[in-house]
């Protein structure tokens, strides 16, 4: 996956670390994506209400688990109904999640 020569003398803990990563930006690559795809559905799909988090009922006792409202918010850093708007236009929200998931 990362094309490293087996000669090349580097430990395993040093690739995993690289690896460990790559692969966290891509996991929030495909997660922004998805969310981009879902919330220019119309307003009446399950799973534009699941992802935007307007899901009616209580939680289950215990620590509260990351929203995926909580991981956009994290990687745009703009307010809730603003990410909502960007994804509309999907040029933009395009260019919002190679920015946000480029190696830096």
């Amino acid at each position: 996956m990362l094309s490293i020569p087996w000669n090349a003398f580097r430990t395993n803990k040093s690739i995993l670390k690289e690896l460990a990563q790559r692969l966290s930006f891509i996991v929030q690559a495909r997660i922004l994506t998805f969310f981009g795809h879902v919330s220019r559905r119309d307003n009446d799909y399950i799973e534009r209400l699941v992802v935007q988090g307007r899901i009616e009922g209580t939680r289950s006792r215990g620590r509260s688990p990351m929203r995926w409202a909580d991981q956009i918010k994290a990687a745009v850093a703009v307010p809730l109904h603003e990410y909502a708007r960007k994804a509309a236009a999907r040029e933009e929200w395009r260019r919002i999640v190679k920015r946000t998931t480029t190696l830096k």
